[in-house]
């Protein structure tokens, strides 16, 4: 299985599709949980919830990690023409995106860490406190978190938004570069 590109190569490595795609599942998954648990009365469901929720946040900012340093060593597939705007307007989108993949996750476990509820990675690995507990920074992190998770799914529909105008008005083939 070939994971380089090629010069002439006009679709991304399999490795930076399996990224792309284990990444999309997982912050979809993860925020339509996080939605789900704030609403729901204490319980052992709901404390389950906030348990899986953290986990996938450490696994988002994992994937984020190594899918950032694949594609710093990896040269992805020219761009298609396209106006100028629009190229301006993606690869803003990707910045925004790339800086929330971090900001999001780590501005949970801050929250957490403050709130003084550790996260132990799948119950068993105890991480280290990302800040102190106190009570005045949790509140003061608490809204953030979600802030950036509600700007990263804006960003995440104008993303999917791009792709289904190439794929359907533009009909240039964009998608197809990202599935194996």
């Amino acid at each position: 299985m070939n994971l380089h590109l090629s010069s002439g190569t006009h679709r991304y490595t399999r490795m930076a599709m399996l990224l792309h795609w284990l990444l999309a599942v997982a912050i979809v998954v993860s925020f339509v949980v996080g939605l789900q648990m704030v609403d729901m009365k204490m319980s052992v469901l709901r404390l389950k919830l906030f348990n899986w929720h953290k986990w996938a946040g450490i696994c988002i900012l994992t994937l984020s990690a190594v899918r950032l340093l694949w594609r710093l060593t990896h040269q992805p597939p020219a761009e298609l023409p396209a106006p100028r705007w629009q190229q301006r307007v993606a690869r803003a989108t990707h910045v925004l995106l790339y800086t929330l993949f971090f900001a999001t996750p780590l501005m949970g476990w801050a929250y957490s860490s403050a709130a003084g509820f550790p996260v132990v990675l799948f119950g068993v690995l105890p991480l280290p406190d990302f800040v102190s507990p106190s009570k005045e920074l949790a509140e003061a992190l608490k809204p953030w978190h979600g802030v950036l998770a509600k700007t990263m799914a804006v960003l995440v529909l104008v993303h999917v938004a791009g792709a289904l105008k190439h794929h359907f008005i533009d009909r240039d083939g964009l998608i197809r570069r990202m599935w194996s």
